[in-house]
């Protein structure tokens, strides 16, 4: 059975991949995005994590039902160099964190570029302006962005694109991230003085949920959507209404040329808040008990709508069949190039966080192979 699931995840990053790691939240080159810095700290590694005041229970992974010793085999293979350019593993299971490693110069209170795993909190700030009201899911884009018409190529498909078609990646603006030569391509958006304007001016491919396409820039326009609706720039709004209930005071963000905050990758987070962040899909959207996200949202957030390569996907989170020893289960995650991952696993009440600096390499696979043979394998 573990050889099956290997099997399957080989075949689906055969598909993907390639066109992943450039599409993630790539390079972009000079987009807002300042070079990673690596604080240049000591390794740890631990199965008794520390309680650090900061919101998170700690436990040990016998206590809530792991192998502790293969869990740790799996950290010190990142430690030993078996896969390198891994930053950061961050375990939880049954809401409290049983195990840690940081590696490579980063450490616990490191912020890292978690590249397009950004656009899945983009997804959360959308269901908070839909529960606020600022938004319908079926509304339009022609409904929200003042002097819409104004854009080239328009025609009444590209006046029926929703919030809902940016959601699942299928607007049909001619925009693929997974194909250099597209038009709407993110690096073609980084090139543009306004990448708001460069997506709304792009031609129609297909109508409006025909079929999804990777589109980087269709995220940058729902950030944009939330910022004019709200009143509030993007980051103002996470701040207020996401992070600050999580208890995260510090994060980061991709700004366009204009200085604005932008959804559509490149956010920074310390690897404990992107838990905390992936904890709220365990939790029916509350922290603590307290409620952050509407709890339908949610649920919603688990459903395979569309195809993209070999995995399910849906308001901008990946889907896909796990092995557990004994059964299969449906996992959900989201994804960044450079093997950054929020994992959530809601029949076992696990949550696996990666940062990682593969970036554009094959390398940022790597996290499903630990995921698979030291971190499901421990589910006692």
């Amino acid at each position: 059975m573990q050889h099956r699931f290997r099997s399957r995840i080989r075949s689906g990053l055969a598909l993907a991949i390639g066109a992943l790691v450039c599409a993630c939240g790539g390079d972009g080159g000079d987009t807002g995005l300042e070079p990673e810095v690596n604080p240049g700290l000591p390794e740890v590694v631990t199965i008794a994590p520390e309680n650090t005041g900061d919101g998170w229970r700690v436990s040990t992974p016998e206590a809530e039902g792991m192998d502790g010793s293969m869990l740790m085999s799996g950290l010190q293979a990142i430690r030993n160099g078996d896969y390198p350019r891994v930053d950061s593993v961050v375990v939880v299971k049954n809401d409290a964190v049983i195990a840690e490693g940081y590696f490579n110069g980063f450490a616990r209170d490191s912020l890292h570029d978690v590249r397009s795993a950004s656009k899945s909190v983009t997804s959360a700030l959308a269901g908070i302006a839909i529960d606020q009201g600022l938004f319908g899911l079926d509304d339009t884009l022609a409904q929200h962005i003042p002097q819409f018409d104004s854009h080239t190529n328009m025609d009444d498909r590209k006046r029926a694109i929703t919030i809902r078609h940016l959601l699942h990646m299928n607007s049909g603006l001619d925009c693929d991230d997974w194909n250099s030569s597209s038009p709407g391509n993110e690096e073609r958006m980084y090139d543009s003085p306004d990448w708001v304007r460069f997506i709304l001016n792009l031609r129609m491919a297909r109508a409006p949920g025909d079929s999804p396409a990777y589109c980087t820039g269709g995220v940058v326009v729902l950030g944009h959507t939330i910022s004019i609706r709200s009143g509030m720039t993007l980051d103002g709004f996470a701040m207020t209404y996401l992070f600050a209930p999580l208890g995260i005071s510090d994060t980061g963000w991709r700004r366009s040329p204009d200085g604005r905050a932008t959804g559509g990758g490149g956010m920074r987070l310390r690897p404990r808040d992107a838990a905390k962040f992936g904890s709220l899909y365990l939790n029916v959207g509350r922290w603590n008990g307290v409620p952050v996200l509407p709890g339908p949202w949610v649920e919603e957030s688990k459903r395979e709508v569309e195809r993209l390569g070999a995995n399910g996907y849906g308001l901008l989170w990946w889907k896909r069949r796990m092995f557990v020893p004994g059964t299969d289960q449906s996992g959900f995650f989201a994804w960044g190039n450079g093997g950054n991952f929020i994992f959530v696993i809601p029949a076992h009440r696990l949550l696996v966080v990666f940062t990682g600096s593969n970036y554009n390499s094959d390398q940022g696979d790597k996290p499903f192979e630990i995921l698979d043979r030291s971190i499901l394998a421990a589910i006692r």
